[in-house]
């Protein structure tokens, strides 16, 4: 079966983002930061984070609801986040996290060890090892903001500076957004390339998925109450985690090896429903020996529809990524995504029946709709 999804509106981010294919970009490809009650496009650039308001932008209004300055170049450091509120932003750099608030000052910071492997530094600033080629490319934590905008979540590598006995691990720290104080810290014992956090419509829950390269995925759940800080491992590490459903009640992997997705359910992590990839091959109209596989971008559409895309090595034909919906509840393929106009990149799931995905270039942004009226089934 194959989709036909209507199209609610399109927008450019940033406005005068490069238009001519080739042309050199100082920003990274648009972002999704999403929680209950707002929904965020974010960009980096060479010099800051920006933030557009998804509400606004669909009613016509482009300009960035929040800029902040960044205290490192593009590309240096982790991911980053943008408060709910609009009032911080929480940069994650190889040896800090860096906050600015609204005004660009430098709310807070946490320093902790650097996160290029064999460096036992705690630097004191990234003029210490800007333009060094040790530190050209080092492994990165990530952080998010809670859904009130209370407590910063951040994967960090370990000692911190005020550690009495140094300890060299990595670390998942809860932060008190206002002040920068460590509230809560668990070990997460692994040794991380890379890492991104989910967050969850309730405040005192978050996920944290750490990628190890070929070594494998791991996946941790945790639950602060502002007191204790209660940490979760999913799994055998080798799910990544990727979106939790609107309600909070379920949540979406997909196998290291992206052989399968799956819908979990998160009250004890277990496995719902598993979605091969080889599903796809009866949806084919291509007779490709190729078997597709799970791209590690996808999401909840809504409660009962997951959208993903789905790829296969060095084939023509299908070698560009096709968006599929599955049935959340059932653990089916429903069908393919038709779009009526070009697209690129991986669909960003909005949790309310809606999805982003880019148009023929990165920085146009096009707003799809499952509208039972408005999208024709084939």
């Amino acid at each position: 079966m194959r989709f036909t999804p209507h199209l609610v509106t399109s927008f450019r981010v940033p406005p005068n983002a490069p238009r001519v294919p080739g042309t050199a970009s100082t920003a990274d490809t648009p972002a999704v930061q999403r929680w209950p009650h707002r929904r965020l496009i974010v960009i980096r650039r060479d010099d800051e984070l920006s933030a557009y308001d998804l509400d606004r932008l669909v009613a016509g209004d482009d300009t960035p609801a929040a800029r902040f300055p960044a205290p490192w170049p593009r590309g240096v450091g982790g991911v980053d986040a943008v408060s709910p509120t609009l009032d911080l932003a929480v940069f994650s750099g190889p040896h800090a996290l860096h906050a600015i608030d609204a005004t660009g000052t430098v709310s807070w910071q946490v320093r902790h060890a650097c996160w290029v492997p064999h460096c036992l530094s705690l630097h004191e600033s990234y003029e210490e090892y800007a333009g060094d080629g040790e530190h050209r490319h080092p492994d990165q934590g990530s952080c998010w903001i809670s859904a009130d905008g209370s407590t910063v979540w951040a994967h960090v590598r370990t000692p911190l500076p005020e550690d009495a006995e140094p300890e060299y691990d990595e670390a998942w720290l809860v932060i008190d957004a206002r002040d920068g104080r460590v509230l809560g810290r668990v070990p997460t014992g692994t040794a991380a390339a890379g890492s991104h956090h989910v967050p969850h419509p309730d405040p005192g829950q978050m996920g944290l998925s750490i990628g190890e390269g070929q070594d494998g995925v791991p996946l941790r759940w945790g639950r602060w109450d502002g007191v204790r800080f209660a940490v979760t491992s999913i799994g055998d590490d080798d799910r990544s985690l990727i979106d939790v459903s609107p309600s909070g009640e379920l949540f979406l992997t997909v196998a290291h090896h992206q052989g399968d997705l799956a819908v979990h359910r998160l009250a004890d992590g277990a496995v719902l429903h598993e979605v091969a990839a080889d599903q796809l091959q009866s949806h084919r109209a291509s007779d490709s020996a190729e078997e597709p596989y799970w791209d590690y971008v996808c999401g909840f559409v809504d409660e009962r529809t997951v959208i993903a895309s789905a790829a296969e090595d060095d084939e023509e034909e299908y070698g560009a990524q096709r968006h599929w919906l599955v049935d959340a509840t059932q653990g089916e393929v429903l069908g393919r995504v038709e779009y009526p106009l070009p697209v690129s990149e991986s669909p960003m799931a909005l949790g309310d029946g809606t999805w982003l995905t880019c148009g023929d270039e990165p920085f146009q942004l096009l707003l799809w709709s499952l509208d039972p009226v408005k999208a024709r089934v084939s």
